[in-house]
């Protein structure tokens, strides 16, 4: 079964399954009247397209971030490549602008993950960047960086430490006892160190990970919350902060409402069809999180068909990237990014501050919409035609392809729409519909 199969199967299968009416978003049980700032969350989803990046010292092995720790590398290995961590060629700018020029909105950088390790100058550890040979604030430098190229900044932070002789939870063999951890210290170091971030980093976003873990508890999530959004009023956090997060499984949105978080997050797969609720699809350029010398690469059609799919969803795309040990992006990594956004560069507009929909997706094509556009995504080279209900609030005026202006013959009868495609185009391509009137409360229609 090809991906595309596989991933119009998976996408159907979430659409029918979603219950839709609760909200991922706030505080949680205890503290219901505490939700996201109104405008962050406008412009976080309005980003829709961001790069994720997992990297540390792990990367020495070309093994994954965390999860290979004592299963993969010993852990007396592990824990100490950070002594032989000096990427001497990164380039904090150069980072940001491939993201830039690849039409990416945000960036997120995994400043601690599970193994602990911290990219950032830590005054709570000594286990972090400035005890490598590098000694250089990896995190500050993307901040910076950044705020230059426009680019709004967040920050990945595992609630989860491998590491911390204080965290109550052991992973890949670690023979040390937890009788001696003491939880309240450790939730008290992420505290600090979180406060560290906001203070000297100002995210925009916090991504938080490891929730499942048995010693963290949904008190320690929503409390979490609340705290730091004493801090930074308008930050933007995720699910995983709490227990309501489903993993790769189909997101179970019955009684979020209690969880603490302000937007789901589907790891590796396209997340259900859902205008109503924020989410994010986290996934990877190539395999593996962090960089793996010669790991599959996602070609170009994949990539965009992925991050298309996600916003006629309607939701975001957090698209990864590994560096390698000395800092560089893979070059065959970088030549992608630029494609897309070559792409980007002519059909953006049909995908930054989007709304998905009207229609439902299907495997020939998605849809956005936008003031009195509907955007129509063709994912399917063999479709010479598009006939389509006509949504029954609005009129279509125009039609036309995006990336060439050139209009297209519109024929509605009987409230049926049917469009004569040029085979010629190249895939993914946009139709722009005009209409009558303003597209973003128009009723979802589900094609037959």
């Amino acid at each position: 079964m090809n991906f595309y199969k596989i991933l119009t199967a998976s996408l159907l299968f979430l659409i029918i399954s979603i219950p839709g009416s609760a909200q991922l978003r706030g505080g949680g049980e205890a503290y219901p009247d505490l939700h996201p700032d109104k405008e962050a969350m406008a412009r976080f989803q309005s980003n829709k397209f961001g790069m994720f990046l997992h990297w540390g010292p792990v990367t020495l092995r070309g093994t994954e971030i965390g999860w290979s720790r004592g299963k993969i590398v010993p852990i007396s290995d592990y824990d100490n490549l950070y002594k032989e961590f000096n990427p001497v060629l990164f380039d904090a700018d150069k980072w940001i602008k491939t993201a830039k020029d690849a039409g990416m909105k945000y960036f997120i950088i995994t400043a601690k993950h599970h193994d602990g390790f911290c990219l950032f100058d830590s005054k709570f550890t000594d286990y972090d960047i400035m005890s490598t040979p590098y000694k250089k604030d990896i995190v500050k430098a993307l901040a910076v960086a950044c705020k230059k190229y426009g680019v709004d900044f967040g920050i990945y932070y595992s609630l989860a430490d491998w590491h911390h002789p204080d965290y109550a939870t052991r992973y890949g063999g670690d023979p040390r006892p937890v009788s001696g951890s003491v939880m309240p210290k450790y939730v008290q170091y992420m505290k600090d160190q979180l406060k560290e971030i906001i203070v000297n980093y100002d995210p925009k976003v916090l991504w938080f990970d490891g929730s499942w873990e048995e010693c963290l508890t949904h008190e320690m999530g929503m409390d979490l919350y609340a705290y730091l959004h004493s801090l930074k009023s308008n930050v933007i956090i995720n699910d995983r902060i709490d227990k309501g997060f489903q993993g790769t499984e189909v997101q179970n949105h019955a009684n979020q409402e209690k969880y603490a978080g302000d937007y789901a997050t589907p790891e590796q797969r396209i997340g259900a069809y859902n205008v109503n609720e924020p989410w994010e699809t986290c996934m990877t350029i190539c395999e593996q999180w962090a960089w793996k010398p010669n790991d599959k690469m996602k070609p170009l059609e994949t990539s965009l068909e992925t991050l298309i799919r996600t916003a006629g969803g309607g939701g975001n795309l957090l698209y990864n990237v590994g560096p390698m040990p000395d800092g560089r992006f893979e070059q065959r990594q970088a030549d992608l990014l630029v494609q897309m956004g070559d792409w980007m560069k002519q059909n953006g507009e049909a995908i930054y501050g989007t709304k998905g929909g009207p229609y439902e997706p299907t495997p020939d094509f998605v849809s956005t919409r936008k003031g009195k556009i509907i955007f129509i995504h063709i994912l399917n080279k063999n479709l010479s035609d598009l006939t389509i209900p006509v949504p029954s609030e609005v009129k279509i005026i125009k039609a036309k392809y995006l990336n060439d202006g050139k209009n297209i013959t519109v024929k509605v009868e009987n409230g049926t729409l049917k469009l004569i495609l040029n085979k010629d185009q190249k895939l993914p391509y946009v139709l722009a519909l005009e209409t009558s009137a303003d597209t973003g409360n128009l009723a979802t229609i589900t094609q037959k």
